[in-house]
């Protein structure tokens, strides 16, 4: 399939303006040509934006625009900002003010993409705890979107996305103790069903491998340390094989991720969050990318979090940002060539 890239522009929303996001954003946008990015626009935070870039030593041209189909010719000269969304410039310190503005850039972003209007979403980091503060009653950004676009939580499934490796958790955040009694054959199921095919339709891969994880030290040692993979994995893995579907396993998880185990798969899938995480930040740290699969919509993130500690001092690398970017634009440029083609 030949791939072009998407008539349409990608919404990025600001994230926490306290945070390391609209600074990277910026940067994002001064590397556009040497990262061959594809066009996108900030939602709201103007005067954000502006400060954040001069954080890092760079005024960025900003450019106010009413529709993202105004986008694609502005892009070139400024970064465009779509969205009369305000809030103040105040690094390292969160408040309620901020959380505001970060909710607002996350719903008009999405409805822009939900609508049709943009491409695909990429989503600045948020601070979880502000946006509780002030009502925002999701896990994430992640079940946020999936109700958007009409998709039950459960059917919203993260896959971290870097240069060397793809991992899905089955369960995200919850305790290590609560996670054997949230497997399930059904789970591992319907969540590897919808990583296969997006791998498939959003990554150009015809015939996914997934390598599922085991939960216990050596895969259980055949029950002697616990039953999980022979009541549980073992069954799912057999019946995604016979709908087709290449999944091999359980694999013990402390050789999975070796060099030459990763050359035989494309993606890990793994049974919590840190089996999936701790592997994912420890290779590709700087260029992780959260990706949601099963939406009806292309949505990334950078897999980083809102780095008070170190906003607006100019150090934040804007690696993943990047990556985000560009994996949202060559998973939207994926769906409209097979749109074209249909």
């Amino acid at each position: 399939m030949s791939l072009r890239a998407s008539p349409l522009p990608l919404a990025i929303s600001i994230g926490d303006p306290a945070g390391v996001g609209p600074e990277l954003i910026c940067e994002a946008w001064s590397r556009r040509e040497a990262e061959h990015l594809p066009p996108f626009f900030a939602v709201g935070g103007a005067e954000t934006l502006a400060e954040a870039g001069r954080s890092r030593g760079m005024v960025p041209p900003l450019t106010a625009l009413d529709h993202p189909a105004q986008v694609r010719d502005a892009f070139a000269s400024a970064l465009p900002v779509i969205g009369d969304l305000r809030g103040g410039y105040h690094p390292g310190q969160p408040d309620e003010n901020g959380a505001r503005l970060a909710l607002e850039s996350l719903k008009l972003a999405t409805d822009l993409v939900v609508r049709g209007d943009a491409a695909g979403l990429v989503t600045g980091p948020i601070a979880k705890a502000e946006l509780a503060r002030i009502g925002f009653a999701h896990p994430g950004q992640t079940e946020f979107v999936a109700e958007a676009c009409g998709v039950a939580a459960e059917g919203a499934v993260m896959m971290l996305a870097g240069p060397t490796l793809r991992t899905v958790p089955m369960t995200v955040h919850c305790a290590l103790a609560e996670v054997p009694g949230r497997l399930s054959v059904d789970l591992i199921v319907a969540r590897a069903r919808i990583v296969a095919q997006a791998l498939q339709r959003d990554f150009g891969i015809a015939r996914p491998r997934l390598a599922i994880a085991g939960l216990n030290p050596h895969a259980g040692e055949q029950g002697r340390m616990g039953r999980e993979e022979i009541e549980i994995i073992q069954p799912a893995v057999a019946q995604l094989r016979a709908e087709g579907i290449d999944a091999t396993g359980p694999h013990p998880a402390d050789t999975l991720f070796a060099p030459h185990k990763r050359a035989g798969y494309d993606v890990a899938i793994a049974m919590y969050h840190d089996q999936a995480l701790v592997p994912l930040k420890t290779l590709d740290f700087d260029q992780g990318v959260n990706v949601t699969l099963g939406l009806p919509i292309i949505r990334t993130s950078p897999d980083h979090g809102t780095a008070f500690d170190i906003a607006g001092k100019g150090i934040a690398r804007a690696d993943a940002m990047i990556a985000a970017i560009r994996m949202a634009g060559a998973c939207a440029a994926r769906r409209a060539a097979a749109r074209q083609q249909a």
